[in-house]
């Protein structure tokens, strides 16, 4: 996993989404473009501190789970998902898929 690369992707998908993209109010002092570090934190419901050490590339290398997280809040599309799983952890992020219910009674 290329920890810059991760951080630079992170980075620029966050600067992409609006406050208003994710039903967030603007307010008048915005320092920066697009979304805070905390805002995509609380949307991925993970700490600030982990986040922040993600797109500052220092860091753990992120779970599906987590790389799951980060795309729900980042707001990806599937194909975006299945770029950042296969990228960051060496799999193909799994669609959910019902569970066939079998009956074991004779």
């Amino acid at each position: 996993m290329d920890r810059a690369r991760l951080a630079d992707y992170l980075r620029s998908r966050r600067e992409a989404l609006q406050p208003e993209d994710v039903g967030l109010p603007r307010g008048q002092r915005r320092r920066t473009k697009g979304l805070r570090r905390e805002e995509i934190a609380v949307l991925s419901d993970m700490s600030i501190d982990y986040y922040s050490r993600l797109e500052q590339p220092r860091g753990p290398h992120p779970s599906e789970q987590m790389l799951g997280a980060l795309a729900r809040g980042l707001r990806l599309s599937m194909e975006e998902r299945d770029h950042t799983s296969s990228s960051w952890a060496g799999t193909r992020h799994r669609r959910e898929r019902p569970i066939p219910i079998t009956s074991t009674r004779a």
